[in-house]
């Protein structure tokens, strides 16, 4: 039987083989260890952060700790490629600076992975709609990125890092052009957050870009809106600084949105009232107030012209248009789906050649979209079909119904039927 000592010593008259096992014991050993790290300690971590923090015990072992598990075997082979055998110091240094090339890019993307964990656990806090930090956190792992690729070329070329650098100054001018846009978006990004302009879940609108809906991603580069028709608009950061949008947060945190829409009467059906009208119209309810009032007002101006023997014509009388807008005023302030507590009104605008606009000026009590508009037509449907009571038109374009009814009225030899109310 032949004597180890003996096997061992005839192994120096090769020394490519002793290279040879010396690197395989070593890829050995470091699988070994990433093994025991992959399933005997990690398992350990794992469970132990499943006792302390729950939920946030999958994401801190995913983005972090399995990330730095790989380092082990890295280790391994840095500080074991000296001990193997006739290995040229050049192939060592080689190796080793790769090892450690390999550590540091494990390390960063470790501490990457740890401010998105940072980012996902702020997410959860209430302040942070209106405060998101996502945007430093990218600014932060764009650092990161800079100082790994910095160390790793440094490593690989064993160099130190200060030589590369004092080598960046040359490279500030093509560094600015290349980053130009980030370097914007930061700036744009700490104005939006700073000066809290704008939130995820905020409703913008931006014409000029085709967006209008809701913002659903705040980053460094890009703010993500989600538009009405469930179509995605990006647009960059910095635009939302050198550009207007409307952000209709206003709106929505004061728990009413406004109405205001007009109706347009033919103005030929506009005229005073006669004292019969005036007493049918005293059905409505909502009316006497104003009715009341008027006539106690108008009695008090007429007596003086009757009295100094005035032409009846200087004498103040209702209008069917007047007494409407009262109507239109007093049916919103009994509406229940109209605020009570902001603006409420019902003006006249300046006449236009399509008609005269009696426009509504209100808020409604909600600012759900279907319910906001739900109130507004049920509104406007009560104000065109009681029109008729007032003898008031609407305007409108002459349409084929009207065409039709004048041939026919010219055929029989007729002047043409007037329209309904008239």
């Amino acid at each position: 039987m032949i004597d180890l000592e003996d096997g061992l010593s005839g192994l120096s008259a090769y020394p490519h083989l002793q290279t040879l096992l010396g690197l395989a014991l070593l890829v050995t050993l470091a699988a070994a260890v990433n093994w025991l790290t992959q399933h005997v300690l990690l398992r350990i971590v794992r469970k132990a952060l499943s006792l302390s923090l729950k939920d946030e015990a999958d994401a801190l072992f995913r983005e972090v700790i399995a990330r730095l598990a790989n380092v082990a075997p890295a280790i391994v082979i840095y500080q074991g490629i000296v001990a193997t055998p006739h290995l040229p110091v050049e192939a060592q240094t080689v190796i080793r600076n790769v090892a450690a090339a390999f550590m540091i890019l494990t390390v960063i993307l470790a501490i990457a992975g740890g401010l998105n964990l940072v980012n996902a656990v702020y997410s959860k806090r209430p302040e942070a709609r209106a405060r998101p930090i996502k945007g430093y956190i990218q600014v932060g792992k764009i650092i990161l990125y800079a100082a790994a690729a910095i160390l790793v070329v440094a490593t690989l070329l064993d160099r130190s890092p200060l030589l590369l650098i004092s080598g960046l100054g040359a490279m500030a001018a093509v560094l600015l052009l290349v980053f130009k846009d980030t370097i914007l978006s930061l700036v744009a990004s700490v104005q939006l957050t700073s000066n809290d302009m704008i939130r995820v879940g905020d409703w913008i609108e931006m014409p000029q870009l085709n967006a209008n809906g809701d913002v659903i991603d705040l980053a460094l580069h890009t703010v993500k809106i989600q538009n009405f028709d469930k179509t995605i608009t990006t647009i960059p950061t910095w635009r939302l600084i050198n550009e207007s949008f409307v952000n209709w947060r206003g709106m929505q945190e004061s728990g009413g949105r406004r109405i205001m829409r007009s109706i347009l009467l033919d103005q030929t059906s506009i005229r005073f009232l006669t004292q019969d009208e005036i007493t049918r119209l005293r059905r409505f309810v909502l009316l006497d107030l104003y009715l009341d009032g008027k006539a106690k007002e108008l009695q008090a101006w007429n007596e003086s012209f009757i009295r100094a023997g005035r032409d009846g014509v200087n004498t103040r009388k209702l209008t069917n248009v007047g007494t409407f807008r009262a109507y239109m005023q007093a049916y919103l302030k009994a509406h229940p789906g109209v605020a009570k507590d902001k603006t409420m009104m019902v003006r006249q605008r300046d006449p236009t050649p399509e008609g005269l606009p009696l426009e509504v000026y209100c808020f409604a009590n909600t600012v759900v979209w279907d319910a906001y508009e739900a109130i507004q037509s049920d509104l406007f449907d009560h104000f065109l079909a009681v029109l008729p009571e007032f003898d008031l038109r609407l305007f409108q374009a002459p349409t084929g119904w009207d065409m039709r009814g004048m041939h026919e009225g010219l055929l029989a030899g007729a002047p043409a039927a007037a329209p309904p109310g008239a």
